[in-house]
């Protein structure tokens, strides 16, 4: 008897048409996947389709004795402008009247492309990338790249070129470019249309008769300009034209040729292989090695083509995760079944062959299926892999005639891109996004272009393209002035930051440079890296690390340097092991220690005062060092100048834009005398995906409380308007209007609690003995133990005279918040939960009113329909839950840190109900009470549990009789010890989330677990621990 394939929900009459993203179809296809396992049955208009997802799958189908290949849907539509080409024939099996039959075609265009031909077109094709290089060197390193055009026109150029001989020779890409993306887009909506709805769609269907006409125009114009001046040379068109099939004696018809014409200028693969390489930095730097030892700075030949091995594992993991064709739809020759009789297909159904998933199935690849590992393709391994494990250009009939011609192609672009070239993120935070026509790509990818060769060329890339709207429009290096016009020494000031604290540390030291003489200029560190010619790295960090670990000697000389440290000291094995490994390096390879490394543990009140007393050292050194002075002109750094009285209101702050989502539901979760906690669920703006156990980044704006207080101590009004410009890199926004209250609200922290370093500038405004004296009480120490901010010390000290501009410079720019996200997109694609606490607790200066958290007090206040700036940000590689389904999950978490666990927790159930095997997994969950604070405890998780999915172990701190006498996780951890020993040896994985005492006690637990299971003493089973939980347990630290 055989198993019936799994199906989703469906809407009456429409079918599953509402479960297929319209944009970006193959995203929802894997997401399915992921739900539903190896096969699933699509009901599309009537058109009914199963996608095969596993390697097992493809394998089998991959028999073409017993299937053969269709043209799907899309490409239905596109034998609109692309007729009976190779790959758009309607059925390759019969002549085609007054043409050459699709078996003639291929016999003719076969030997045009096969290895030994295209390895002619290598002087052509060399020609073409030469091109591209010499436009990135003119527009030089500020320039914003976008890969996937220039890759397409590229591509556009290199195959008319090397098959026709002919050029475009246009700066601009030609129209046939844009007519062609626009063709295969709506190509692609169209195919998941009625009929009745395209006739309604009157201006798109002219439209897309307008691109055929341009795509018809430019082929045409291509054949008769050969026609008019023929050549000697046998590229591509010569043979259409003129050759003949031997069997059958059939040539090609003009209309034949135009249809294959356009056939060969849908193509492309480089943009994933560059996305790749700068999201790996290691990669990147072992492609350079090989580029440097092998082929040098001379110019690449025919000869290297293919004798580079890690640059082909590069490009073949580039395939395998992101191929250019990520589906293609087959048909049974008559009636059968799959995997040996399990599932029933009958004749003629489509069946979609999932590319893209099957490349990434655990069972070939591995648990890293989804990580970029180029390793896996070398010394014989892509070799040995299962057959049909891999085929990202397509398999047999109709597979890509053109793979070798694309081999090539991306090989020489490659290596003279990286021989000339250090490429750089414009954004250091991108994630992948897909764009699809007929193929895929990344979507708003962009990078920078650096020469290797020269002076240092620094790019300003902020940690977020949140805050980047608002940077400071100057350039970087804009050989800033001091007000007396007196030049400025240079200074770089680099960072690498996740989560904005050494980004803001960069921005006051490139904000006051302006005041001890220097003219500042701010970067990532991945922006310098290879250009200094005089834990894990954060995300704008890797590049640099991984190229400065890598320098064989002192490359260094003349470059001077100091280093700070951000870092949180919950994580002991890895606490600034980056700015260590950073300073030692580049002290080893030659450069000066001007300054003795800081510190800073963002996890002690004393972070900010250990960053004011080590930039104190630095402005003492660096003016005794280069005999600058002082400016006291230039204190402020900026200039506020108010433009109007307050009746017109500034331009909103953040406009609609593509980081923008919209809040769906805001709802409190807890009982009234608990601490609040909210479910906040948000729809993401379109083309943002995200993974389970991946960070929501918010910008948010400050309490209108706070704002308020602070207007109210300058005695101004909220609606006044102003403009602030700037001597130095700012934060701030200049040059334009801007209402205060906007200005306060977004662009600076007002609740941050105020450092020696902000006291001392406070004294020297203090007009009054006594709001000196008070300040000098202040400087006791009571100002860390109070956490009181600037305004709280101005709010208590009227006679404290400072101006706005000096009040602005003190404060610290608005940082991102990162929140958990508590949902899976198995459940919700485009919608992110979030499960939150909101931080409204007594102040510890003393004051009457609450200290009211940033970003919590925001969300908290948010309604449905609002619009929120925000992106999604990867988490680690280890937490997010395992591909296979049937290894059971231990999850151990308190209060809020219950978020990313509910979003593992959300995938299992949309598996099972899919039919797929899903393992019980543990939760361990600390909270007050069960009537106060037990999150989701009488909805998702018992409805979960009752699915068999998980089993819930709460820890009720106020009501130990309700959780077994347990108070908290780990005492419940320590009371159910042996269904622990029992999910480790069933191969579980164990993630823990919450604050940093809660991961101590929850990790000493485990120990102690493994100590009475094993006899073994606390130095033995604290060293097993480590061993055995490779790769088995990963934490979230938060405060």
């Amino acid at each position: 008897m055989t198993t019936p394939i799994p199906s989703p929900p469906a809407i009456p009459f429409l079918g599953h048409i509402a479960t297929v993203e319209k944009e970006v179809p193959i995203r929802s296809f894997c997401l399915l996947a992921e739900q539903y396992g190896e096969i699933f049955r699509l009901d599309l208009v009537g058109r009914s389709i199963i996608s095969v997802n596993s390697h097992e799958l493809v394998n089998e189908i991959s028999d073409e004795k017993r299937f053969r290949k269709i043209i799907s849907a899309n490409l239905e539509q596109v034998r609109h402008a692309a007729g009976d080409g190779l790959f758009t024939v309607l059925n390759p099996k019969y002549p085609i009247p007054q043409m050459c039959s699709y078996i003639c075609q291929d016999r003719l265009l076969m030997p045009a492309f096969n290895p030994a031909t295209v390895r002619g077109m290598f002087d052509d094709m060399m020609d073409v990338v030469l091109q591209l290089v010499l436009k990135w060197s003119r527009f030089g390193p500020q320039y914003v790249i976008d890969p996937a055009a220039d890759y397409t026109r590229l591509t556009l150029e290199a195959i008319t070129l090397c098959s026709m001989s002919y050029r475009f020779l246009q700066e601009q890409p030609h129209p046939f470019v844009q007519a062609m993306t626009d063709f295969l887009v709506e190509s692609g909506h169209r195919a998941n249309r009625p009929t009745i709805v395209k006739a309604m769609m009157r201006s798109t269907n002219a439209k897309y008769e307008e691109d055929q006409r341009i795509l018809n125009k430019t082929v045409t114009q291509i054949l008769e300009d050969r026609k008019t001046h023929p050549t000697d040379k046998k590229d591509v068109l010569h043979t259409m034209m003129t050759g003949r099939d031997k069997e059958t004696g059939l040539g090609m018809s003009d209309q034949s040729i135009k249809n294959n014409l356009v056939t060969f200028l849908i193509a492309g693969m480089l943009t994933f292989t560059t996305y790749y390489l700068l999201k790996n930095p290691e990669a990147m730097r072992k492609l350079r090695e090989e580029i440097d030892t092998k082929i040098g700075n001379r110019a690449m030949t025919a000869d290297d083509v293919h004798k580079l091995p890690y640059l082909l594992a590069i490009m073949r993991e580039s395939l395998r995760l992101g191929p250019t064709a990520p589906a293609r739809p087959v048909t049974p020759i008559e009636d059968t079944t799959l995997l040996g009789g399990k599932y029933a297909v009958h004749k003629d159904v489509t069946i979609m062959v999932n590319v893209m998933q099957a490349q990434r199935d655990p069972k070939v690849w591995g648990e890293d299926a989804n990580e970029f590992r180029p390793e896996r393709m070398l010394n014989g391994k892509f070799e040995a892999l299962p057959p049909n494990a891999w085929q990202p250009f397509g398999f047999g009939m109709r597979g890509c005639i053109g793979r070798p011609f694309a081999w090539q192609e991306a090989q020489i672009a490659l290596v003279c891109i990286l021989q000339r070239f250090d490429l750089v993120l414009q954004d250091p935070t991108y994630e992948l996004a897909l764009k699809q026509t007929l193929a895929i790509k990344p979507d708003n990818f962009y990078i920078h272009a650096m020469p290797r060769a020269g002076a240092p060329h620094l790019l300003a890339t902020p940690s977020s393209t949140l805050i980047q709207s608002d940077r400071a429009s100057v350039p970087v290096e804009s050989g800033q002035v001091a007000p007396s016009g007196a030049p400025k020494q240079p200074l770089y000031v680099l960072y690498g930051s996740n989560t904005g604290s050494s980004e803001a540390f960069a921005q006051r030291l490139a904000t006051d440079a302006t005041t001890y003489g220097f003219r500042s200029s701010i970067g990532t560190l991945d922006s310098a890296a290879g250009r200094t010619d005089r834990c894990e790295p954060a995300d704008n960090a890797a590049h640099f690390v991984e190229w400065l670990s890598n320098l064989k000697g002192g490359e260094l000389p003349g470059v001077k340097y100091g280093v700070f440290g951000c870092g949180n000291r919950d994580w002991q094995a890895t606490f600034q092991r980056i700015p260590k490994l950073c300073d030692s390096l580049l002290a080893e390879r030659g450069a000066a220690r001007v300054i003795p490394r800081g510190e800073g543990d963002a996890g002690s009140a004393e972070f900010f005062e250990a960053f004011n007393k080590w930039e104190a050292q630095v402005w003492e050194t660096l003016t005794r060092e280069y005999q600058t002075k002082t400016d006291e002109g230039a204190t402020d750094g900026i200039e506020v100048k108010m433009v109007s009285d307050g009746t017109a209101r500034a331009e909103v702050l953040r406009q609609p834009d593509a980081a923008l989502g919209t809040v769906v539901e805001n709802r409190i979760l807890t009982a009234p005398n608990a601490p609040e906690k909210r479910h906040i669920e948000l729809e993401l703006p379109k083309h943002m995906t995200y993974r389970a156990g991946d960070y929501l980044a918010i910008l948010p704006t400050n309490p209108a409380r706070d704002v308020k207080r602070a207007i109210a101590r300058f005695g101004l009004t909220p609606e006044q308007g102003l403009t602030i410009s700037s001597a130095g890199p700012t934060s701030l926004p200049i040059n334009r209007p801007i209402s205060l209250f906007t200005l306060l609200s977004g662009y600076v922290e007002l609740s941050q609690a105020a450092t020696t370093r902000d006291l001392r500038i406070l004294s020297e405004c203090a007009s009054i003995p006594e709001a000196v004296n008070a300040l000098a009480d202040l400087f006791t120490g009571k100002v860390a133990e109070k956490r009181l901010s600037v305004l709280d010390i101005l709010e208590d000290n009227p006679g404290i005279k400072i101006t706005l501009s000096r009040f602005l410079t003190l404060l610290p720019s608005m940082r991102l918040r990162q929140y958990s996200i508590a949902s899976s997109p198995l459940a919700h694609p485009q919608r992110v939960t979030l499960t939150i606490s909101v931080l409204a607790a007594p102040a510890a200066s003393g004051r009457a009113e609450p200290f009211l958290g940033v970003a919590s007090t925001y969300l908290a206040g948010l309604r449905a329909g609002d619009r929120v700036q925000l992106a999604v940000r990867a988490s680690s590689a280890a937490f997010h839950p395992p591909v296979d389904p049937t290894v059971p999950l231990v999850m151990l978490c308190a209060g809020s840190g219950l978020a990313p666990m509910r979003g593992f927790l959300e995938e299992r159930p949309a598996q099972k109900e899919a039919g797929r095997e899903v393992a019980r997994s543990l939760l361990f969950f600390g909270c007050r009470a069960p009537a106060q604070d037990f999150l989701y405890g009488e909805t998702d998780l018992k409805r979960w549990a009752g699915l068999g999915v998980v089993d819930v172990r709460p820890a009720f701190s106020r009501a130990a009789q309700d959780s077994a006498g347990c108070k908290y996780v780990q005492d419940r951890l320590w009371r159910n010890r042996a269904d622990i020993v029992q999910a480790f040896e069933a191969g579980c994985k164990i993630f823990v989330c919450g604050s940093g005492k809660v991961a101590v006690g929850v990790k000493e637990t485990l120990v102690a677990i493994l100590k009475e299971h094993s006899g073994s003493s606390d130095a033995e089973a604290t060293e097993r621990f480590a061993q055995i939980t490779k790769d088995r347990f990963a934490t979230d630290v938060f405060e």
